[in-house]
């Protein structure tokens, strides 16, 4: 079963529960779904690297809408936010470590050869490659800088 037929299961399973936060998380992921088979990339299937970027993608967007609701005096908005991140987050692979994250990328910096902050972008898109879906672009950049510097 690919990912897009476990969220279209899952949104009927969600349906059938009343569940109205895993229905509203399920739903934004196979909206954005439809929105980028539509986008005009003449692309007609979806890969599940693809889901799972799009799924970042809206977990990021959820934890960001939530810090600014909180932010402005909105718990209750913020705690909504927060709860349709941790549905669309069973989706995701177990995100790496630091540390692991840290390691890994040693290897590949290692592997690329780099060795200074000038060979960043050799090592970053190795890293992307390599670390999908497995810690996000932020934590990824922050420790190669860190590494390289």
């Amino acid at each position: 079963m690919t990912l897009e037929q476990q969220i279209q299961e899952d949104i009927k399973a969600a349906m059938k529960a009343k569940d109205a936060v895993a229905m509203a998380a399920t739903r934004a992921i196979k909206g954005e779904i439809l929105l980028f088979k539509t986008s005009g990339a003449g692309v007609d299937e979806v890969t599940d690297g693809d889901i799972l970027k799009m799924i970042q993608k809206l977990v990021k967007q959820r934890k960001e809408s939530a810090e600014q609701y909180v932010a402005a005096g909105r718990q209750e908005l913020a705690d909504n936010e927060l709860a349709e991140a941790a549905v669309m987050e069973r989706y995701l692979p177990k995100q790496l470590s630091a540390e692991e994250v840290k390691a890994k990328i040693q290897e590949i910096i290692a592997q690329v050869g780099a060795t200074s902050i000038k060979d960043m972008g050799k090592v970053m898109g190795a890293a992307n490659k390599a670390l999908a879906g497995l810690s996000d672009g932020r934590t990824i950049s922050g420790i190669v800088k860190e590494l390289l510097s």
